[in-house]
C-alpha cells in the first residue's frame, strides 16, 4: 500500500515549484507564468498514474517532471544540480565535451515524447546493477519489463530528488547513446554531481544503471 503521507498532486506542485526556484523559466526564455502554464497540463496525468505508486525513498520516486534540452540546455541544467544538503553545483566532466552532448539521443526503445517536457514514472537509481556493466544491466532490466533512463531524465532525478545521487549509489544513463561504446553517467566528484561517461562493457562497484517504467507521458 502507498504511504498515506504521499500525495501525487502535492508532489507535482513541489517539483514544478523547484524548477521555478532554480530559475528554469528565465533559462527557457519564459516568464514564470508562461513556464507554469506550459508544464501544468502534465499534472493530471501525474496524479492519475502515480497516485497508487509507493512513496519516494532515497533511491526510487513515483514520477519525475522531466524537462528536455529543447527547453533548457544540458550544461545549464547540470550546473543547477547539487547533492542532498550541499551547495556545490554540478559539472560536466572534462572528458565529455559539450559539443558531444547533442549527439547523445534517447534509444529508440524508449519512445520519448517530443516536446519540452514529459512525465517519467517509477524511477529507480538501479543500485542492484552496481558492479555490472551497462550492457548486462540493460539486458536484465528489459527482461523485467523496465527500461533505462536518459540524460534529461537523470538530470531531472538529481535536480528534483537530490538524495538519489549518493556515495557508492551513482548511476549510468543507458537510455542515451550516440552510436559508440560510451554510456553517460552521473556520479560524485569533489562534493558535487558530475555528468560524464563510462564504457558500455565496463563494470564499476559504485555505479548502477537507473531504470523506469517504460511508459512516458508527454504534453498533448
Amino acid at each position: 500500500m502507498p504511504d498515506s503521507r504521499y500525495d501525487a498532486a502535492t508532489e507535482f506542485d513541489r517539483q514544478l515549484d523547484r524548477l521555478v526556484q532554480l530559475g528554469y523559466p528565465a533559462l527557457a526564455g519564459l516568464t514564470e507564468d508562461a513556464f507554469r502554464d506550459l508544464l501544468t497540463p502534465l499534472r493530471g496525468a501525474a496524479v492519475a498514474r502515480a497516485a497508487d505508486l509507493p512513496a519516494p525513498t532515497d533511491g526510487r520516486v513515483p514520477f519525475l517532471l522531466v524537462t528536455t534540452r529543447e527547453l533548457v540546455p544540458v550544461q545549464e541544467r547540470i550546473a543547477l544540480t547539487t547533492l542532498a544538503g550541499k551547495r556545490k553545483p554540478g559539472i560536466l566532466d572534462r572528458n565529455f565535451p559539450a559539443e558531444d552532448l547533442p549527439t547523445f539521443d534517447p534509444i529508440k526503445e524508449l519512445e520519448v515524447p517530443a516536446g519540452p517536457a514529459y512525465l517519467l514514472f517509477d524511477v529507480d537509481r538501479g543500485e542492484e546493477y552496481r558492479n555490472q556493466p551497462p550492457s548486462a544491466a540493460l539486458a536484465d532490466m528489459t527482461e523485467r519489463g523496465r527500461l533505462p533512463i536518459t540524460i534529461d531524465e537523470g538530470l531531472a532525478f538529481v535536480t528534483l530528488h537530490p538524495p538519489a545521487l549518493a556515495s557508492n549509489r551513482c548511476f549510468s544513463l543507458v537510455g542515451s547513446r550516440c552510436g559508440d561504446k560510451r554510456v553517460p553517467a552521473l556520479w560524485i566528484s569533489q562534493g558535487a554531481p558530475k555528468l560524464g561517461w563510462c564504457w558500455f562493457g565496463n563494470p564499476h562497484t559504485w555505479l548502477g544503471s537507473a531504470t523506469a517504467d517504460p511508459v512516458r507521458v508527454g504534453l498533448e
